[in-house]
């Protein structure tokens, strides 16, 4: 099939929306689709022209203000509905859609095509994060209108699909997303990093290296890093942070016995994420979280907050713990019991290893075409009638 693809973000920027969607790409690419996307120019304002066999049509865009790196696109309506109209596809992905995704799915619609509209940014939630509280209510508005518009939403986890359906969005549906157990994978430990980050343990934890708490994600206000400064104290520990983001020399200086090891990806993010002893994850705004899935599959047990996707990820006192949102001394406490108890905390990797086997990106993105198989009959059969 022609398969459109609207992507809010795209490369050379990498997150959990670009991530999800070369993963996609990807699949398609096997099996010989024919697809464009369309997202905002880089940094530079220009990016890869083709992508796992994929067209990718930049429009010009601008550097969000307090945020350099995320950019958002311009084009008004009718330039996407002419970009839509030449490429004529049989269906139409909106990836995270917000701004450009708003402008997309108009454009689609007006054409006749079909729109499968993929919720993964609780973007409203971030308002009162970055000092705008006020505008979280037009956020959410803006959300409602893309998902009643397209034809189905696609949400990642059953918090993000009962938030939408409280919210009047009926026609939605689970998607969750993939893990590569080849890469993120226990045998990756690497014993000589952990030595040479960590230093030798002294007390509490006994023998070898101080126990690692690694933490992976956007340095950015949503994230809420911040709050792993109740661990920092925690003796025979070191707490890793990996990942950039415009918080970074303000968490540096918050958290100065921290190990930041900036962004990683490929092999080395493996090897970094298969070395922690435990992983940790303070953010209250994440619909999945794949890191926690990373984590898991690297044999690492996980602590995080009990909010958004990770209560569908994580089984408490089975693979990892569940804390209140906000109750950083249960932050504290459940990390506390899981580093100090070496059996209990190997029981739990053994457990969150087995939890993620099988999700991978191939049956993830296979579930996805199903998707777009039936928007685009359920179209044709309006159009017969």
């Amino acid at each position: 099939m022609r398969i459109a693809i609207v992507a809010e973000s795209f490369l050379p920027q990498m997150n959990g929306v670009v991530h999800s969607v070369l993963r996609v790409l990807e699949h398609l690419q096997e099996r010989g689709d024919e697809v464009l996307v369309i997202a905002p120019a880089g940094d530079s304002g220009i990016g890869p022209e083709y992508v796992s066999g994929a067209l990718v049509h930049r429009l010009p865009s601008m550097p969000m203000v307090g945020y350099s790196k995320v950019r958002v696109a311009f084009g008004a309506v009718p330039k996407v509905r002419r970009i839509l109209k030449r490429f004529a596809p049989d269906v139409v992905h909106l990836a995270s859609p917000f701004e450009l995704g708003w402008r997309a799915v108009r454009a689609a619609h007006s054409l006749g095509i079909p729109t499968v509209a993929i919720y993964q940014t609780e973007v409203p939630s971030y308002a009162a994060r970055y000092g705008v509280p006020f505008l979280e209510n037009w956020a959410w508005e803006r959300v409602e209108r893309i998902h009643l518009l397209a034809d189905r939403t696609l949400a990642p986890s059953t918090f993000a699909l009962n938030q939408l359906r409280g919210r009047g969005i009926f026609d939605v549906e689970l998607w969750r997303r993939g893990v590569d157990t080849q890469r993120f994978n226990p045998a990756k430990r690497d014993d000589a990093w952990r030595a040479a980050v960590a230093g030798p343990a002294e007390g509490a934890a006994g023998g070898g290296t101080r126990r690692i708490i690694g933490y992976v994600g956007r340095l950015a206000a949503e994230k809420q890093v911040e709050d792993l400064r109740v661990l920092a104290d925690l003796p025979d520990t070191q707490l890793v942070i990996v990942g950039d983001g415009p918080l970074r020399p303000t968490l540096e200086a918050q958290l100065p016995t921290a190990h930041f090891a900036g962004f990683q990806g490929g092999e080395d993010l493996a090897r970094m994420v298969a070395s922690f002893d435990l992983f940790v994850h303070p953010g209250e705004f994440e619909t999945f979280c794949q890191t926690i899935q990373e984590a898991m599959a690297s044999g690492v047990p996980v602590v995080a907050t009990g909010r958004g996707g990770p209560l569908d990820l994580v089984e408490n006192s089975k693979t990892g713990w569940l804390y209140t949102p906000g109750r950083l001394d249960e932050l504290r406490s459940y990390v506390q019991d899981l580093i100090g108890d070496d059996a209990k905390r190997a029981a739990f990797a053994e457990a969150a290893l087995r939890s993620v086997q099988g999700r991978t990106w191939s049956s993830i993105s296979a579930q996805l075409v199903r998707h777009y198989d039936e928007v685009i009959a359920a179209r044709a059969s309006l159009a017969v009638r």
